[in-house]
């Protein structure tokens, strides 16, 4: 992922969790909310809810793997999102991740239209 498509400022932040839209899945929550840029910008989050370092550094790997890998999961341009875990993630394989995800943007897809 390039830098420019790491979403890192708190006012951006902010932004999308005020104005955005989400879509809940089993493993993570996706907000997502259009931005003025001919280019996506992400974040993955594990909250401390999520468990320890270490459970919730695995989290965001897991995350991002399955974004990685996943031939399904686009990031349409204009937009930034935030990727969020929840708590199941810490009991999930990498290929449950990849089609909560794929799910979740399935329906994101399905509301822009």
């Amino acid at each position: 992922m390039l830098r420019r498509n790491v979403l890192r400022s708190q006012k951006d932040f902010d932004t999308v969790y005020r104005k955005g839209k989400s879509v809940p899945d089993r493993y993570v929550v996706v907000l997502y909310n259009r931005n003025r840029l001919p280019y996506s910008r992400t974040a993955f989050l594990a909250s401390k809810k999520v468990g320890n370092s270490v459970q919730r550094n695995r989290a965001r790997r897991l995350m991002k793997e399955s974004v990685r890998t996943s031939d399904r999961i686009r990031f349409q341009k204009g937009y930034d999102y935030i990727i969020v875990a929840r708590k199941s993630i810490t009991d999930a394989k990498c290929r449950d991740v990849q089609k909560s995800l794929e799910s979740a943007f399935r329906r994101i897809g399905a509301k822009k239209k």
